[in-house]
């Protein structure tokens, strides 16, 4: 359990911030931005989330993609506080659990015929902004992993890609699943 008691602590006045192991890192470092952008990624989820109100099943899917996201920025903070003590992130079964849940969204959309632009109704307008975020986030995790001394879980790597075509997929569902998607036009304004 994460206990809170004071907000402010002043130790990042010199451009630093403590990862959960301790160790001090510039703002800007690709740790610290790879986790920041997720939780940009999980700020936009929760915004999309106060527009899904006709579809509970989406709103509890998004609940605990956000949940699991949090799973992700730990373990990219370097924090030791899983369960057992253990490096907390999400497992395979997580990625799983996404893939099946693309799956069954993506049987209930009419086929795409096109590209989608990001619009229709506010939280698949939404639910693309977070998309684009996350796919950010991948960049820079991937990024991250390639680097000498750092890494990533193989599974926070895959869980964070399948989560942008899960947030694609939920997008459409959200359109109506897809009757109210806004398609590309290649050309149209010539």
């Amino acid at each position: 359990m994460v206990v809170l008691n004071r907000i402010y602590t002043r130790t990042g006045d010199d451009g630093t911030t403590s990862l959960g192991n301790g160790e001090r890192r510039k703002k800007y470092d690709l740790r610290v931005d790879a986790y920041g952008t997720l939780d940009e990624a999980n700020a936009v989820i929760g915004i999309a989330r106060l527009h899904t109100g006709g579809a509970p099943r989406l709103d509890a899917l998004l609940a605990r993609v956000q949940n699991d996201l949090f799973d992700v920025e730990a373990e990219l903070c370097l924090s030791q506080k899983g369960p057992g003590g253990a490096r907390m992130t999400v497992t395979d079964a997580q990625v799983n659990s996404i893939e099946k849940e693309i799956d069954e969204m993506n049987a209930e959309l009419e086929s795409l015929r096109s590209f989608v632009l990001p619009g229709g109704n506010p939280a698949a307008a939404y639910l693309h902004l977070a998309r684009t975020v996350c796919r950010r986030a991948e960049r820079l995790m991937v990024a991250l992993n390639d680097k000498t001394g750092e890494g990533v879980s193989a599974p926070a790597l895959k869980y964070i890609n399948r989560l942008s075509d899960l947030l694609f997929v939920a997008s459409r569902y959200a359109n109506d699943k897809g009757a109210r998607d806004v398609l590309w036009m290649p050309g149209a304004n010539r």
